[in-house]
């Protein structure tokens, strides 16, 4: 396993007398990772550490051998940051933002122009790029905000809420972008985002904090893996008393497009359902062991459990 970026050893940071991280442990290795959790859980106080805005009230933390509570400005001009709110200065051409950017982080005025000019190609508005970022679509404006922290080529990309306020057809086409970073630029990021479905098409990883804890942390698809206790279920007839029978058996259900999700109780498995199935009237028509979603994980890491748990329809996620 490659080394990580990011280390960070029982890190504690607090606001006067509110702690907000907890003596949290982990690190963010190469590659894409999601970074979730609640308000107040602690993903910005994580942030705002590793860029040496905060110092550690005790542990440590370092990125890219550096210690950001010593040498932060060594750390940021390794770090491209997509802010969630709009950064670009009024008046100011992309070209010329992009190239200032790139100039704030250390290349000298000629090539800071000419990366400015590359990377505007790269994210689609480089027919764009004389006019004035004030007059950029919301999605245009998301897409100057990705040059800008991609401009002076870092180690590691940091982006905040990066589809927000964007239709269906411009969020796929950020994360597409965002996918390409990872992929074939071959380039580490920290994706924050209340929309898990975002994070789970472009991460290979996700650390879930909660009240200033880790909560959660690992690759995705061995958090999402196959779970015994949970069944994706069609069946056939009235499945009313079916149902009410899995509930006085303490198994939950919730009703999806296409059948059911069922939740066992304790060890109960497959055949619990076919029984019950059998004493109701019902014929099971399809059962398959559930695949947990990035939402499932999200909601058990922080104590949700049950139907309540169970994803809600795309467009609809939330982990703020």
């Amino acid at each position: 396993m490659a080394a990580p970026l990011v280390e960070f050893k029982d890190l504690a940071v607090s606001y006067g007398p509110v702690p907000a991280l907890a003596g949290v442990s982990g690190g963010f290795l190469p590659g894409p990772t999601g970074l979730l959790g609640p308000n107040g859980a602690g993903k910005t106080t994580l942030l705002k550490t590793l860029l040496g805005f905060l110092k550690p009230d005790r542990g440590a933390m370092t990125a890219f051998g550096l210690d950001p509570a010593h040498q932060p400005l060594e750390v940021r001009r390794r770090i491209g940051y997509m802010p969630e709110v709009d950064c670009h200065l009024p008046g100011m051409t992309a070209a010329r933002f992009v190239a200032f950017a790139a100039e704030l982080s250390g290349l000298p005025p000629d090539e800071a122009t000419s990366r400015a000019h590359e990377v505007l190609y790269y994210v689609g508005l480089d027919e764009a790029r004389y006019r004035t970022v004030d007059t950029y679509s919301t999605g245009m404006k998301q897409r100057v905000k990705l040059a800008q922290a991609l401009v002076h080529d870092p180690d590691l990309l940091l982006l905040d809420e990066p589809t927000n306020g964007l239709d269906p057809e411009g969020r796929e086409e950020m994360l597409a972008l965002i996918r390409d970073v990872a992929t074939r630029r071959e380039m580490s990021l920290i994706l924050c985002s209340h929309l898990l479905r975002d994070v789970e098409s472009v991460c290979e990883r996700v650390i879930v904090l909660k009240q200033g804890e880790i909560a959660a942390s690992g690759r995705i698809d061995e958090l999402t893996g196959p779970r015994r206790s949970i069944y994706d279920v069609r069946v056939k007839g009235d499945a009313s008393a079916f149902l009410t029978d899995l509930k006085d058996h303490g198994c939950d259900w919730q009703e999806g497009e296409d059948g059911y999700r069922i939740f066992m109780n304790g060890s109960a498995g497959p055949e619990t359902v076919f029984r019950i199935a059998k004493a109701c009237g019902v014929q099971v028509r399809h059962l398959r062991p559930g695949l947990e979603s990035l939402e499932d994980v999200f909601l058990r890491a922080l104590g949700h459990t049950g139907p309540e748990a169970v994803p809600a329809p795309a467009g609809t996620e939330s982990a703020r």
